[in-house]
């Protein structure tokens, strides 16, 4: 269970797929000398561990097994990019293909594995200063947050920036299909019997439609005032 010595250090980010939690996270922890602590990057390094090892994705016993013997670990690169370390190996870059992406879900809805992946993530944050940004930090992992935040855009921009950002990553694709992936995994995090996506009622809701990176965080600034002191 959280407690009240969060309060003092964690800044919590929830939202959907593509709305900027990541990218924001990551520039605010830099701004404010935090941890910045990705927890959609911990999930697909488990389902890397799992697919590697040869697990059935429906076994849940053998699933649970996978992540209490996993080495997840979060660090920053030489160019202060964060790096995901899994049995200490850099897989930042190997838990981002679409293989991986589709199928996360499987490891997300199970709730041991979410129990063993909760634990780790207050072990990481707990203590520094830490920006955690995912979809169920608010409400689970950090309830006793100091401050919430959830960000949110509509559909047609989260898709313009998903398909962007794989664009830019070298791997091609169309927008209506990334409309429809967008679609599918937005249904499964809202609808998931564990831990699903909502809005923790005292988090701060964003619109970052129109924003830009920089405007968001200089928005999410303006609500931590004194609350929140720099490192």
């Amino acid at each position: 269970m959280a407690t009240s010595s969060d309060r003092k250090s964690v800044i919590a980010i929830d939202g959907p797929v593509a709305s900027g939690k990541s990218t924001v996270g990551r520039l605010l922890a830099e701004r404010l000398g935090y941890l910045y602590v990705d927890t959609g990057a911990m999930y697909r390094a488990l389902t890397l561990k799992a697919v590697r090892d040869g697990v059935n994705l429906e076994d849940e016993e053998a699933l649970v097994k996978v992540a209490h013997r996993a080495r997840i670990d979060l660090g920053v690169d030489k160019k202060g990019e964060l790096c995901v370390l899994l049995d200490g190996r850099d897989v930042t870059r190997q838990i981002r293909t679409p293989e991986i992406t589709n199928k996360v879900f499987y490891i997300a809805k199970v709730g041991g594995v979410r129990k063993e992946m909760v634990s780790l993530q207050r072990k990481i944050a707990r203590g520094k200063g830490a920006v955690v940004e995912g979809r169920d930090i608010g409400t689970v992992v950090f309830p006793n947050a100091n401050k919430k935040f959830y960000l949110g855009a509509s559909f047609e921009e989260r898709a313009r920036r998903r398909y962007k950002e794989l664009c830019d990553q070298g791997r091609p694709t169309s927008l209506r299909k990334v409309e429809k992936e967008i679609a599918l995994r937005n249904g499964r995090d809202k609808t998931r019997k564990i831990a699903p996506l909502r809005l923790a009622d005292d988090a701060v809701h964003i619109d970052t439609t129109n924003l830009t990176i920089d405007g968001v965080v200089d928005e999410i600034l303006s609500h931590l005032g004194k609350d929140v002191e720099k490192k």
